[in-house]
């Protein structure tokens, strides 16, 4: 399975088994789609299974677990509370989220292991403890790291991030999930998900020109928008796909989960096999092309939808602002920033992440930075440059890639997420400056990168960022426009070009990863009781078994509300170990349909008004539950846990929305909390946000069944709303034992 795992083996018979029984079943008697054959190959019981596109919960083994350093603190202090002494499947974990970018890499990095060492610490020792692989902080990026040293074709992982998706890049249903769902598998329970509807992309044609595979994924998210993947898996196929390279082909998979896909993947090809044999994997690549026939579609498989996009036409696109699904082609992006009246200035320029950091995208940037030079130009905007992992960074060093982008007047960031994820102390503006930036990354909701809500944050592929950066303007076409050289003459860049994988062989730098031991009865995982940083965690009070009666609404919250919205990254991410402390970013950054206020809202009780997370825990101390009224998609963007761990923290008993993002509807489920939806999405104009409501029909809580939200007007007048839910049978149990995880312990305990 890895060079890091020998002892662990990829087991293609369990697909080919799976999908024998699959196949003899009548109704699946017809030619699948990939998605299909790698998921029902995966299925835990694939001969009793109910199996039907957009409505069963299926139960599947995945082969392994991939958790960050954020989001893994919480994963693992919910495995330890399970007393379990050893996870049941190959799980890593990657230090990436923690380390801000201020001046460069190696001081930015040191500051890290400085000031983040207790959890760092504490990661350590309980992957050693629990046998699980730690890459530490420097490593690179958890998806670029996969993708190097775990992804394969045709495997089913789960990861701890929403961006997981990044290895279908080599033909794997890589899906992003809360930690509960995380510690699920490594407990050995079968995982559940709602089986994805497949959405097929057929691409014809090839790139060209300034034409990148980024560019593909842009024009999908256009298309779908930030909703429109919910519950399918986007499948790429057709003639197209053999012009990506594999690490291309990641890049369209990372971004999808922008479009709220439950993941993407592409067919096993040659470019997979290249990849896998230049990644030191040549085994992987020769088993592959034996089970070839199950790592692609059959003939005729049927999709749900199905976009074409041709290559041949596919032009360079911008995405944004303040959203990724606003697509906007380069040929009229200068008039939709002067129409939309957009800073035209670029500020900075940002390349790499998890997203676009490969060999052949910082080869194609340098390829735009030294025609820059040789004409006498420096960047005219701040350039930065993430290399995504350790080998990348120290083979575009041996290969001269970082030496031109730094003569560019770039400056090399730590191998991490960085500004991606919000981890940038930017010093160039002040907060609230009207600006623009432009980045080769994946997400660019409000404030997220540098917390300044004015900031107009642009994605695009690597080299159209890196051209842009030298003319400092957003305006400027590469493929149209000219520069003024130092000799004072124009000229026009040429289309980028670059390696697709690096012709010496990769560089894999400095050793960064460490293997659990044989023998850990010595090793002691320690979390100090006084501790701001790390926290044990405490069971969730069970259901009461009642009806929920004249709940308080702690928010009604307006338009857009994604998991940086209720709880947001950047400086907080310090906390991601500490369930109380970061519980004071609650839904600090919704909106409040009652006053349009971020973080302000009118505490029932005393009249008074104060922050979210302030008048919950007012709530809380009072014994009184409350509820959280959402719109449209509530919950996209990261995987985050904590913003449905916060809510259940401090109180919360159910969040009523008109639709959910995947994840976050399964994360409230996980923590006892109550994601409900309004059968009809116009009866959120019916909430008013002092309305105290009861929530009925929990008594006969059952699948299928809609729950009825009873709301009492201060006028004294009352009218009763439709309630839909999502939960199955199983999960109407973690409802009432609390949480998933207290059930998992009460099984535990029955045991012993």
């Amino acid at each position: 399975m890895s060079n890091f795992e020998k002892d662990q083996h990829i087991n293609y018979q369990r697909i080919e088994d799976n999908l024998a029984i699959v196949r003899k079943r009548q109704v699946l008697n017809q030619p699948l789609t990939l998605a299909e054959k790698i998921v029902y190959g995966h299925l835990d019981d694939a001969h009793n299974q109910d199996i039907e596109r957009g409505k069963s919960y299926l139960k599947l083994r995945p082969d392994r677990v991939a958790c960050q350093d954020a989001t893994a603190q919480m994963a693992l202090l919910q495995f330890m509370s399970a007393g379990l002494p050893n996870v049941a499947v190959p799980s890593t974990v990657h230090c990436d989220h923690l380390i801000e970018a201020q001046v460069g890499g190696s001081k930015d990095l040191a500051r890290a292991k400085d000031i983040n060492k207790e959890v760092y610490d504490f990661l350590s020792s309980s992957c050693a403890k629990y046998g699980l692989g730690f890459w530490r902080p420097g490593s690179g990026i958890i998806h670029q790291i996969i993708l190097e040293n775990y992804a394969f074709p045709g495997g089913l992982m789960i990861g701890t991030d929403s961006h997981t998706p990044n290895a279908g890049g080599l033909g794997m249903v890589a899906i992003g999930v809360g930690g509960a769902d995380a510690v699920d598998v490594m407990a050995d329970i079968p995982w559940e998900l709602k089986c994805p509807k497949v959405i097929g992309v057929k691409l014809t044609g090839k790139l060209s020109g300034w034409t990148s595979a980024k560019d593909v994924i842009l024009k999908v998210a256009g298309i779908l928008t930030v909703k429109g993947g919910t519950g399918a898996i986007v499948e790429y196929f057709g003639p197209g796909v053999d012009s990506l390279s594999c690490t291309g082909m990641a890049t369209i998979c990372n971004m999808g989960a922008e479009i709220g896909a439950t993941t993407s993947l592409f067919p096993y090809n040659s470019r997979m096999s290249d990849y896998l044999k230049a990644t030191t994997r040549p085994y992987i690549a020769e088993w592959a092309d034996s089970f070839q026939h199950n790592l692609k579609a059959d003939a005729g498989a049927n999709y749900d939808q199905v976009i074409e996009i041709d290559l041949n036409t596919l032009e360079p696109h911008i995405n944004g602002p303040f959203t990724p699904d606003l697509a906007t082609p380069l040929s009229k992006f200068k008039d939709a920033v002067k129409s939309n009246d957009w800073p035209a200035k670029l500020e900075v320029g940002l390349i790499g992440s998890c997203t676009n950091s490969s060999y052949e995208d910082m080869s194609r940037s340098a390829s735009i930075a030294k025609e820059a030079l040789d004409h006498g130009l420096k960047a005219k905007s701040i350039f930065t440059i993430t290399p995504g992992s350790e080998q990348i960074r120290a083979t575009i060093e041996r290969d001269g890639q970082m030496e031109i982008l730094n003569a560019a007047g770039g400056v090399v960031l730590a191998n991490a997420c960085g500004p991606c994820i919000g981890q940038w102390d930017r010093q160039d503006v002040p907060k609230g400056t009207k600006n623009s930036i432009i980045t080769s990354y994946n997400r660019n909701f409000t404030g997220r990168n540098d917390a300044n809500p004015q900031t107009h944050a642009f994605v695009a592929s690597p080299e159209l960022v890196t051209a842009m950066t030298f003319a400092g303007d957003l305006t400027f076409d590469p493929t149209k426009d000219t520069l003024i050289g130092a000799d004072g003459k124009p000229f026009k860049f040429s289309a980028p070009n670059g390696n697709e994988l690096p012709p010496r062989g990769y560089d894999p730098g400095e050793e960064t990863y460490q293997a659990p031991p044989k023998e850990k009865g010595h090793v002691q995982v320690q979390v100090s009781p006084t501790s701001n940083r790390l926290q044990l965690l405490e069971p969730f009070k069970k259901w009461d078994g009642k009806d929920m009666e004249d709940m308080p609404i702690l928010i009604k919250v307006k338009g857009k509300c994604t998991t940086d919205h209720i709880s947001m990254a950047g400086p907080w991410l310090k906390f991601r170990g500490h369930l109380d402390n970061i519980s004071n970013n609650m839904l600090i950054g919704a909106l409040n349909s009652e006053n349009n206020a971020v973080n302000s809202v009118k505490n029932q009780f005393s009249g008074n008004y104060d922050t979210v997370p302030g008048v919950a825990r007012d709530y809380k101390a009072k014994n009184q539950p409350w509820i959280v009224i959402g719109d449209e998609n509530y919950g996209e963007g990261s995987s985050r846990e904590h913003a449905a761990l916060e809510v259940r923290h401090l109180g919360g008993a159910a969040v009523i929305t008109k639709s959910f993002a995947r994840i976050h509807e399964t994360n409230c489920k996980k923590q006892g909390l109550l994601p409900l939806t309004f059968a009809d999405p116009a009866d959120y104009d019916k909430i008013a946000p002092f309305d105290k409501v009861s929530i009925q029909g929990l008594t006969s809580f059952k699948e299928g069944v809609p729950l009825n939200l009873h709301v009492k007007k201060q006028d004294g007048s009352s009218l009763d709303i439709k309630l839909n839910h999502t939960f199955n049978e199983d999960q109407i149990k973690w409802f009432k034992f609390g949480s998933a995880l207290n059930q998992m312990a009460a099984k535990a305990q029955a045991r012993a």
